[in-house]
């Protein structure tokens, strides 16, 4: 796993790519390079950080020139043996035992063509001496992270925002819009950009830009398109293609370990990486007993050490309880975007355990519960389609009760009434205004009493974006389409979007094999009912499991790969709440109305209402917008 970065007809290209490559030395400390390409009518310079999974020699170092092509990458093909050897005979020669090399000989042979025959994750930038053209792709499911921001008559592009802010931060500005969506969803989907003029390039898609200006666009791989296309098709074997996808991911030149919480989807990973690897070790985390008891949390390491116990592996426990005063400002500035989950803060401690024991490689579950109708909401939604058919005089006596409940006593959280309020939200509304409900932090009137009155379009238009991206499908049922609307947004804004900035700044790769084009596949070749049956979530993914985990582990009850949110922001994190946030530059520069955040805190901290999540969010969004402001973001 790597750090890309380039200029492409930019007159100080070079310095300005030197900068972006320092920028991101924490994703690839092995090795490093700036090439500035010689042409009379093309400025074209390529950087790379290098992490070395594949072909640990120097000669797989990057920027990699070859034939008139030359490739900057970031990522892994788990099939390149396989292309490798078709490549051979169709007489490519290779010259290292590197994946880098047969990208750039798959991209000489088919050009875009490749992109639908690589399995793995990827973004890339590859230059081509004959034409001068640069052309960007990036993976299907968007794993892998890449920005993009014209600039005069061509492009900076990195792996990370804030390589291109560090670089040319004073030419940018805040987008408004963006900071509404990521308080409205406590993360950025992919439809905002949190810095306005730099741009996601999207998943699944390739850009050639041009001598003459002007640029040529392709879509190779669409989500909607293939979940329909899956959907209308024969059922998959799920445990097959399970299996085998994470058999692929294990293809390393370096250690490979596992993530394991205890949970159904890290467990399989697990369990199937142990069955090729007998000597894989994992890594799990615990938690303070008095941070479990306010977040009224389950105890998930009893069922990771039981697994290592049955499968015989060893099992690394990483206590987390850290000094989160001082880590929540180091994760803002790794997150890169304005993203207000603590999980990332796990990722973050598991994976710098892992690399301070020589291992470079992680293998995560994430993606399953997108895939196959994993998460509360999925179920609560199903939950609510049911309540709305109670009779009104009986909704009517429960809701104000629930409501009236205090969500935490005695030091000790009450599970229960939090999601009973948190179900009340959006019980009673049509589906997709229910499902948006069901995981963003405010309704539509509360968003707006929270934020200036000017910025009440801005949220508008973000609520009526997620009903376009929900409502874009052709799935005849409703946990499918909450599935393909997670797998959308919610994956890649969110979880692989923490996924990639917490591992890489502690040097290492996650690999995430339900994360696969054959797997997505498979997962919306099922209706909904086999994932959902009855009260069982995941229930197809269930059934496959039974060949590989002890039904204890199966049947378990679901839990988050979550954080001790509330004793954090109750105890830890009240003095910077009070000084960084309550007095902060979001309600001096009129972001934020001060009356109601110091409302919604009192909330919190009396224990009323469950806004702990919210908090949280607010107070990441601040540091992350006087970062921005101190490397000369402007605001527009």
């Amino acid at each position: 796993m790597c750090g890309v970065a380039g200029a492409y007809q930019q007159v100080d290209g070079k310095l300005l790519v030197s900068v972006m490559v320092d920028r991101m030395t924490h994703r690839g400390p092995d090795a490093g390079g700036v090439v500035e390409l010689v042409d009379p009518d093309t400025a074209m310079v390529l950087g790379h950080r290098r992490l070395s999974i594949i072909d640990l020699s120097s000669d797989a170092d990057q920027p990699f020139s070859k034939g008139g092509l030359t490739l900057t990458y970031n990522g892994e093909l788990y099939n390149f043996r396989e292309l490798r050897r078709e490549l051979q005979g169709l007489g490519a020669q290779f010259r290292t035992a590197s994946d880098t090399e047969v990208v750039l000989e798959a991209w000489r042979a088919w050009g875009p063509r490749a992109l639908r025959r690589f399995r793995g994750m990827f973004a890339f930038g590859i230059h081509d001496e004959a034409t001068g053209s640069l052309t960007l792709a990036r993976d299907p499911l968007g794993i892998k992270p890449l920005y993009v921001m014209p600039r005069g008559d061509g492009i900076l592009f990195a792996s990370e925002l804030k390589a291109i802010v560090t670089a040319v931060g004073p030419e940018l500005s805040i987008d408004s819009t963006a900071m509404v969506a990521s308080t409205l969803y406590y993360w950025l989907p992919q439809e905002f950009d949190a810095i306005r003029g730099v741009q996601r390039h999207p998943a699944g898609t390739w850009a050639e830009y041009r001598r003459d200006g002007s640029v040529a666009r392709g879509c190779y791989w669409d989500v909607a398109a293939e979940a329909a296309l899956a959907a209308q098709g024969p059922r998959a074997d799920i445990r097959k293609e399970v299996a085998d996808s994470v058999l692929d991911h294990l293809v390393a030149d370096a250690p490979v370990a596992s993530f394991l919480s205890g949970g159904l989807d890290s467990s399989i990973i697990t369990a199937l990486a142990h069955r090729a690897d007998p000597a894989i070790e994992a890594y799990t985390i615990v938690f303070r007993p008095e941070d479990q008891r306010l977040e009224s949390m389950p105890d998930d390491a009893r069922y990771a050490r039981r697994l290592a116990g049955h499968l015989g592996i060893r099992l690394h426990e990483i206590e987390i309880s850290p000094d989160v005063v001082d880590l929540l400002p180091r994760m803002v500035d790794i997150l890169d975007e304005p993203i207000g989950d603590p999980a990332a803060i796990n990722t973050l401690l598991m994976c710098e355990a892992a690399r301070d024991a020589g291992v470079k490689v992680l293998l995560s579950g994430m993606g399953a519960d997108e895939l196959f109708g994993g998460y509360r909401k999925h179920l609560a939604m199903l939950v609510a389609a049911r309540y709305r058919r109670m009779p009104g005089a009986v909704r009517g006596a429960v809701a104000p009760v629930a409501r009236a409940l205090p969500v935490a006593m005695g030091g000790r959280g009450l599970r229960t009434v939090r999601w009973a309020q948190r179900f009340l939200t959006f019980a009673e509304l049509p589906e997709q205004d229910a499902f948006r409900r069901s995981y963003t932090l405010y309704d539509r009137d509360e968003l707006v009493g929270l934020l200036d009155p000017s910025l009440s379009d801005d949220v508008d238009t973000v609520v009526d974006r997620h009903r376009e991206v929900y409502e874009d499908n052709d799935l005849e049922d409703v946990v499918s389409r909450m599935c393909l609307a997670d797998t959308r947004m919610f994956m890649p804004g969110l979880n692989l979007t923490y996924t990639d900035r917490a591992s890489m700044a502690a040097s290492t790769e996650v690999r995430v094999p339900f994360v696969d084009p054959v797997v997505m596949a498979a997962a919306f070749s099922l209706p909904g009912d086999e994932k959902i049956r009855g009260r069982q979530q995941k229930a197809a993914l269930k059934d496959a499991a039974r060949a590989w985990l002890p039904d204890e582990i199966i049947d378990r009850p679901k839990a988050s790969f979550g954080a001790p949110l509330r004793a954090w922001v109750t105890n830890d994190l009240r003095e910077l709440v009070d000084d960084v946030l309550l007095r902060g530059e979001l309600v001096g520069d009129g972001f934020l109305r001060g009356g109601p955040l110091q409302r919604l805190v009192d909330d919190q901290r009396a224990g009323r209402r469950d806004e702990a999540k919210q908090v949280w969010q607010l107070l990441s969004l601040e540091l992350w917008y006087r970062n921005a402001r101190e490397a000369g973001v402007g605001i527009r």
